[in-house]
């Protein structure tokens, strides 16, 4: 009987190892930043520019989704000319502010599987469905491409600011809040 126990404990203490390992994303390595040219990164939405010699954090996974995936809620604009840079990467085309649209980081974009696809966030005590329409780049940053703004954290849902004010959020508070999202 001890040893049927034993079994059973094992098995128990490996099926829980395996389930956490499934929702640990450690990262994938880093990059050194890079001071931006003159006028050359945008700092609409109090985005953040890379800081010469400043070490950034890159991912190439993002937490496990489930029926409430926890992330930050960040702010970016999808339109021509706004802080997300270029074209978003589903469609190469560029998103009103006033349409509530999403790009998620990295692991959660998913190589552009999630495109067009909505999502159901849930924040300050309310919910809005919005399409997933660009990546928030966890493995590159600070060149160019992406705005010399740092790599994304692995748990964002960048959003327009039709998102932000679906959920009922002052302007004021517009910039970083903790919600949940699933598909």
């Amino acid at each position: 009987m001890k040893r049927f126990h034993f079994i059973m404990l094992f098995i128990l203490l490996v099926e829980t190892s395996i389930q956490i390992n499934a929702q640990t994303c450690k990262p994938s390595g880093g990059i050194r930043g890079r001071k931006p040219p003159p006028g050359q990164c945008n700092k609409q939405n109090d985005s953040d520019c890379c800081v010469q010699g400043k070490f950034y954090t890159t991912y190439t996974c993002s937490p496990a989704v489930t029926s409430a995936t926890k992330a930050k809620l960040t702010i970016n604009s999808f339109q021509k000319g706004g802080d997300g840079g270029g074209p978003s990467e589903c469609d190469n085309q560029f998103h009103s502010d006033d349409t509530p649209v999403v790009a998620l980081s990295t692991g959660w974009y998913k190589g552009g599987d999630r495109c067009h696809k909505y999502i159901t966030i849930n924040g300050n005590g309310r919910s809005v469905k919005a399409m997933v329409v660009d990546e928030c780049d966890s493995t590159m940053g600070c060149d160019a491409d992406h705005d010399y703004q740092p790599p994304c954290p692995n748990n964002i849902v960048d959003a327009s600011k039709a998102v932000w004010k679906a959920l009922g959020v002052s302007q004021d508070n517009w910039g970083d809040l903790d919600i949940t999202w699933s598909e």
